[in-house]
Parts: structure tokens; C-alpha cells; sequence
């Protein structure tokens, strides 16, 4: 199967000015995704009750859309959840959170995606905490993922967001300690062109559990319009055998019709290039 493109909506208000294409108006996110080309959306909900089900549901067949991924991020922007809290039932709020996302996405086959929501260590929890209460969680919630065949997806984040994984060889590291195969890494290029020394070794490093890329440039702009060189990105992706989605989670730069259209256009260049 080829790699497919996808690009992000966001329905979460306090996440306005983030690096999401289309914004809280899900039916024009779909109908232009799907009259530029797209294969699919990348979902951003405020919680996961709120997301309309049986719209989304009608959109995505009407349009001939997949669900590509589920944001958890609105978790920590809109109640400061996350994984490795020092308190224990914050901690399972957050996991519920998540479970709950998971119970949604699940209904479309589609992964959850484990961003914001990792945390990190602090005054109150230690790293070695830390990175127990995320692996913990992960065990926890891929199990619970397993159960509508898809997988959960964790991201690396880079040194200004989280201290707990930062590069794919680190997340490899990670999934490599549990018990549960069904955790996938998100490779997101923006985090990557910060904290990797080689972003198509790094690709290499991570062959098949990478489960799903973030296309973006260097500077949170859609891809083409900062300086990655995408060309052995590409044919790293290629050498590992990687099929899943390119999701645009960019700027919407510099307006988000104009994002969508250059993030789909570099895609048609980059991965349907004639053989």
C-alpha cells in the first residue's frame, strides 16, 4: 500500500495558533480535504464526547475519507492531564481520558496518538518515575487499543516539550521494555529536524515501528516551505517499508486552504514521483 496523505483538524479552541491546517469547523475541513485530494483527516477533539460521531461517520463515507489519527492533546491544554502526574488519580484521569479517545477512534479503526498527554518529570516525579508511570500507561492503554485492532501511537517530543523521549532511538528503547506490541511511534519531522542528528537514520533506526509521520517543515510551516531535505527522507520511509499516513500537522501559513494545497502538492512530488 502507498503512503497516503492526511492533514490535521483542530475543534479545540485554547489550541488556537497551533500547528493544525483546518479549525473547528469539521464539515469545511472534510469537504476541502477531499476536493484537494486528501486521503484522510487527523482529528483534534476538545474530549472525546464531544466529537459527533454520526457526522464524522457520514462525512468520512460521503467523502471518501479516512480517519487517520485521533488527537489527545486537548487533555492537557484544557484540563493540565497528562501521564506522570505526582498524583495517582490524576494519573488515571488522564488514562480514562485517553481510554475514552481510544473508545471513539476505535469505532473507525483508527489510532490514538499519545502527544502532549506523555508529560514529563519534575519537582515532584523524578525521571525514573516518570518514565515508569508512562510505560505503565502505555502498557495499559495499547491493550485497550488491541481490542478494536489498531494501534495506540506514542510521539517523541523535542527538549522544550518533554524530557522523558525526546529522539526515535529513545522511543524504539521504550517500546522495546514493554510487554505489549501494539505501540507505534508517531515520527513527527518538526521534533525530529530539532533533536535528530540524521532524520532518515533515525527513520532507519526505527524501520517497522514507526506507525504514522507528521509531514511538516523545519519551522512548523507545511512542508516546502522551510529547509528539511525531504528526498532521503523519502527514501528512507521507502527502505523501511513504511505505508501509513502522511499527516499535515502544520501552521495553517499562510492561511489554511493555502497550508492544505502546498503540503499536498510537496506530497505529490515527493511520494508520487514516477519510478
Amino acid at each position: 500500500m502507498a503512503i497516503r496523505a492526511s492533514v490535521t483538524v483542530s475543534l479545540v479552541p485554547e489550541a488556537r495558533g497551533g500547528p493544525f491546517v483546518f479549525w473547528d469547523d469539521l464539515t469545511s475541513a472534510c469537504q476541502k480535504a477531499s476536493a484537494l485530494g486528501f486521503d484522510g483527516i487527523e482529528v483534534f477533539p476538545t474530549a472525546p464526547e464531544d466529537l459527533d460521531i454520526t457526522l464524522l461517520d457520514k462525512l468520512l463515507k460521503d467523502l471518501g475519507l479516512t480517519l487517520a489519527a485521533v488527537g489527545t492533546g486537548a487533555g492537557w491544554l484544557r484540563r493540565r492531564l497528562h501521564l506522570c502526574l505526582p498524583s495517582l488519580a490524576a494519573r488515571i484521569e488522564a488514562r480514562d481520558f485517553i481510554r475514552s479517545t481510544i473508545d471513539v477512534a476505535g469505532a473507525f479503526g483508527a489510532p490514538v496518538i499519545i502527544g502532549s498527554m506523555q508529560g514529563r518529570s519534575g519537582e515532584d516525579v523524578d525521571l525514573i518515575s516518570a518514565r515508569g508511570h508512562l510505560a505503565d500507561a502505555l502498557e495499559d492503554l495499547a491493550g485497550h487499543a488491541a481490542g478494536y485492532g489498531a494501534p495506540l501511537l506514542y510521539e517523541p517530543l523535542n527538549r522544550y516539550e518533554t524530557n522523558l523521549v525526546n529522539t526515535v532511538e529513545q522511543g524504539v528503547a521504550l517500546l522495546d521494555s514493554l510487554s505489549t506490541a501494539n505501540v507505534m511511534l508517531l515520527a513527527d519531522l518538526f521534533h525530529m529536524n530539532i533533536e535528530e542528528q540524521s532524520i532518515p537514520a533515525a527513520l532507519r533506526a526505527g524501520k517497522s515501528k514507526i506507525g504514522h509521520l507528521h509531514f511538516v517543515d523545519s519551522n512548523r510551516r507545511p512542508a516546502g516551505l522551510g529547509h528539511i531535505d525531504y528526498g532521503p527522507i523519502v527514501s528512507a520511509l521507502e527502505e523501511i517499508g513504511y505505508d501509513g499516513f502522511a499527516s499535515a500537522e502544520a501552521l495553517p501559513y499562510p492561511d489554511p486552504d493555502s497550508a492544505a494545497a502546498t503540503t499536498l502538492a510537496s506530497f505529490r512530488r515527493l511520494f508520487r514521483r514516477p519510478k
